[in-house]
């Protein structure tokens, strides 16, 4: 029978209390409480983060540490610790979408105004508002990814479901490469030329599905599935390297967390508030989850993965 000093070239140190600094994969026997101890990684870790000025479900752009949420009249930034509310956009609305940007260069585009579909589009300089060029086609519960000068949209009602995706180069929209299935209530996440579209709704029923599908800035491709379908969820990240959480399942709001690699997905720990039609901002390793409903909440919650932590070693 091998031993943990043939393993490790050490014994398993007995202390009377336990290490300042461990290290990652470290055992020791604290002597004092009796008990088996190690320094593990645990994977992803959700976290509670300083709570939003106003509840309510949102769009969102930036990092972690500096992340700002928008929906209706309501704009507000996030500094790794608090928020604070900023400038209105010049067209309250719903449902509309922001890129993979930054919290002084982020975009937000179409949504509805009530029963009204919109096409606007408005830049935040992380500071205020001012309207843009629209896109071609007015639609709501659309998704987006890139930056403020090279971004893109796609999917959504116009009422009816659309594949059409549109390209943005910081002043004009051009068509872009249908989607392979028309689906609103989705997310999307990465670059105008690597992008990830995630989950959402289809036509037919049971509409709620667990289907990705990449896009090279030409065309996209149906991808791996991920392991829980949802719609109105958040992604952040990368094309190789992306997050997403929260949504619905068609029975109940879910607090359900997936990481992609660029091939599979993979679960990781839930949300401490399950939710839908929240924010998003951040990466795969540093995400940040912001908003959402039922009911509207104004709870953030922040992402570490990996993320450490002593243990308690037990057998069984």
């Amino acid at each position: 029978m091998t031993t943990y000093k043939e393993i490790k070239g050490q014994s398993i140190k007995s202390v009377s209390s336990d290490p300042t600094n461990p290290q990652v994969g470290q055992i020791w026997y604290n002597n004092t409480i009796g008990v088996l101890k190690g320094y593990l990684n645990l994977g992803g870790a959700w976290s509670s983060g300083g709570s939003l000025n106003t509840a309510n479900t949102y769009a969102g752009a930036g990092t972690q540490t500096a992340a700002v949420g928008f929906v209706g009249s309501n704009t507000e930034e996030y500094d790794g610790s608090s928020w604070t509310a900023t400038s209105s956009m010049n067209t309250a609305r719903q449902a509309a979408t922001a890129q993979n940007a930054t919290q002084t260069a982020a975009l937000a585009a179409a949504g509805a105004v009530g029963p009204t579909i919109q096409s606007v589009v408005e830049e935040y300089n992380g500071s205020t508002w001012t309207e843009v060029n629209n896109i071609s086609t007015a639609r709501r519960q659309l998704a987006g990814f890139g930056t403020q000068t090279a971004g893109a949209v796609s999917g959504g009602e116009t009422p009816a479901r659309t594949t059409a995706t549109e390209e943005y180069d910081g002043t004009n929209w051009t068509g872009g490469g249908s989607m392979n299935t028309a689906r609103n209530a989705f997310s999307a996440t990465g670059i105008q030329t690597a992008g990830l579209a995630v989950s959402g709704q289809y036509p037919g029923s049971p509409n709620i599905t667990d289907a990705a599908e990449e896009y090279n800035g030409t065309s996209w491709t149906t991808v791996n599935s991920l392991n829980n379908k949802r719609q109105y969820s958040a992604s952040v990240g990368i094309q190789t390297s992306a997050l997403t959480f929260g949504g619905y399942d068609g029975t109940a709001n879910t607090a359900k967390t997936e990481e992609y690699n660029g091939t599979s997905w993979s679960e990781s720990s839930d949300l401490t508030t399950a939710r839908q039609q929240l924010g998003g901002a951040g990466s795969q390793s540093a995400g940040l989850a912001f908003g959402g409903t039922p009911p509207t909440t104004t709870a953030t919650e922040e992402y570490v993965d990996p993320s450490f932590a002593i243990r308690t070693l037990t057998t069984s």
